[in-house]
């Protein structure tokens, strides 16, 4: 069979809605796409506890404390999902970690930016796990299996993230003139960097096309921006808090809110490394790796020991 008659059955088999699995003959450009979202995906996850896990100790109850601690585990659980179903593309979660330490790999804009006050972990809930949700929820209809799969239980507990963070600015909104100007702060300072997590324009993004072809994606970075935005301006209402964004109305002819120009120029000077916090979280993720060494070592060994033992029994 020639390659462009396995193109053409590769297409056909995700134009009928069936998932490709690892051992299914794939497009080397499909794996690459596939292991570079995966990747970045997990790595986000994995970085992104470090501006949360920073307020485990300084949050305001036990409860807070408790939800909280919760949340980051959470979110640790998502990356190794997530490394584990990059794996079946033929790629070590040591060489996606590599590529992640030497700045190859990226992860979401998001998390390079610092988290000052408590109110800082409702606006990520609300509006960073807000915006993965609008994200992620199409991916558990990915063409690839192992990330669909992965998808949907990480789906169900962004969900719950969402809500924590929701409910943490209720309280603040509903709180003294202090504590709701805190959660304005905070919805001041996250709103523009959270709707810049969708990504660059359509017109700027030429891997889209090819993804949603083949149905890694289901929607456009633009359409998921709108409905992100449509979405919460009207939970912010609720909330009694304010936009940050002077151009912002209903237009009733399309049926959606416009909005103001985003500063991209500051979009691609954090993706570059440039962020608040760039050089800090790979810092801390490079630490990590470098003090976890031994129990890695540890580990490896013991497993080597143990094989070494049924091998023996075996004989």
């Amino acid at each position: 069979m020639t390659n462009e008659q396995q193109e053409s059955l590769f297409q056909q088999k995700i134009d009928n809605e069936l998932r490709i699995e690892p051992k299914d003959w794939m497009p080397e450009q499909y794996r690459k796409t596939l292991v570079r979202q995966i990747s970045q995906h997990a790595h986000s996850e994995i970085v992104g506890m470090l501006p949360e896990g920073n307020w485990i100790t300084r949050a305001p109850s036990l409860r807070r404390k408790a939800v909280l601690l919760a949340k980051v585990q959470d979110e640790a659980g998502h990356g190794l999902y997530l490394y584990s179903a990059a794996e079946t593309l033929g790629i070590s979660r040591d060489q996606m970690l590599d590529q992640l330490h030497d700045g190859t790999a990226k992860y979401s804009s998001i998390f390079n930016y610092p988290t000052l006050t408590w109110a800082d972990m409702g606006a990520i809930g609300w509006l960073v796990d807000g915006a993965a949700i609008m994200n992620q929820v199409p991916l558990c209809r990915c063409s690839y299996g192992p990330y669909s799969r992965a998808m949907i239980r990480v789906c169900k507990e962004e969900s719950f993230h969402q809500r924590q963070g929701y409910e943490i600015m209720l309280t603040l909104a509903n709180g003294t003139a202090i504590q709701k100007k805190m959660a304005q702060d905070a919805l001041n300072r996250f709103w523009w960097p959270a709707i810049m997590m969708f990504g660059p324009n359509d017109d700027a993004s030429p891997n889209s096309i090819q993804s949603m072809k083949w149905k890694i994606k289901r929607f456009s970075n633009d359409d998921l921006r709108q409905k992100f935005i449509d979405v919460t301006v009207e939970q912010a209402n609720i909330l009694g808090l304010t936009i940050p964004d002077k151009d912002l109305k209903w237009n009733e002819e399309r049926g959606h809110y416009d909005f103001g120009t985003i500063n991209w120029d500051e979009f691609w000077n954090v993706v570059k490394g440039n962020g608040p916090c760039n050089k800090e979280r790979l810092a801390a993720r490079k630490n990590a790796w470098d003090n976890g060494a031994w129990v890695r070592d540890a580990a490896t060994a013991h497993s080597e020991k143990r094989d070494a033992k049924k091998a023996a029994i075996s004989a």
